[in-house]
């Protein structure tokens, strides 16, 4: 299932069946019977789903395509973890340590916190990738001027190509390929956060109902609970 939110409000105001681009021509086919447009949507913020951009390239023409940026540090930290069990075959030393390395040092516990500088005292091409995925996040965390942000994306990625690590240059393509999309964040700010707690609500509709066998049922309580719908008795 593929739900559209109201960025402002944080309301489900459309939910269909399916993940790929017809989703998106559904939507933009029902905003007509709500008195919209597909024009009048100016600011998208997806996942890097081919689907998804192609359905909202297609669709809502003068939408700008935001990435969002969890999705994007998501990735990185797979390519992260992957260095890590490449690396781990040959140096046990990185046994058991996969979710110190997923975590932002001020996350983790004091046991974690010891095995994280232990390790980083070792010549480790993990402990090497850490330290680029946490200087990628400062980016998000720290500059705000878009022209800033870009520059300091593309110094980044000079860095990731001269790792000659394949995970990370492999990312460092995607960034690239996304590139218009990821740098739009620093002018749109918006993210997709808003969707865990909207999936997390529709979660608890599926565990109440133990289930839907029709999936109608199951998107007109999504309605009912996550729209902002206002009924008023009769008088």
């Amino acid at each position: 299932m593929t739900i559209f939110a109201d960025m402002d409000t944080g309301e489900v105001i459309f939910a269909v069946k399916g993940k790929d681009s017809a989703t998106v021509t559904a939507f933009a086919q029902e905003l007509p019977k709500h008195e919209a447009r597909p024009e009048q949507i100016k600011e998208v913020a997806i996942d890097m789903s081919p689907a998804f951009i192609s359905g909202v390239s297609g669709q809502l023409p003068e939408a700008s395509i935001t990435f969002d940026k969890f999705h994007v540090i998501q990735t990185l930290n797979k390519a992260q973890d992957e260095v890590r069990r490449m690396e781990q075959k040959n140096n046990p030393l990185l046994t058991s340590s996969r979710y110190i390395w997923l975590k932002n040092p001020e996350n983790l516990t004091a046991k974690q916190k010891k095995q994280l500088e232990t390790l980083r005292y070792e010549n480790l091409k993990t402990a090497k990738v850490y330290q680029m995925k946490l200087t990628f996040q400062d980016i998000y965390r720290t500059i705000q001027e878009p022209k800033a942000a870009e520059e300091a994306i593309k110094k980044w990625l000079s860095w990731a190509v001269r790792s000659r690590l394949d995970p990370i240059k492999h990312f460092a393509n995607t960034v690239k390929t996304h590139f218009a999309g990821i740098l739009r964040f620093f002018n749109s700010r918006l993210t997709t956060g808003m969707m865990e707690g909207i999936n997390s609500r529709i979660q608890g509709i599926k565990r109440r109902a133990r289930g839907f066998r029709n999936i109608d049922n199951f998107i007109a309580m999504i309605y009912l609970e996550t729209a902002g719908l206002k009924f008023e008795l009769p008088t």
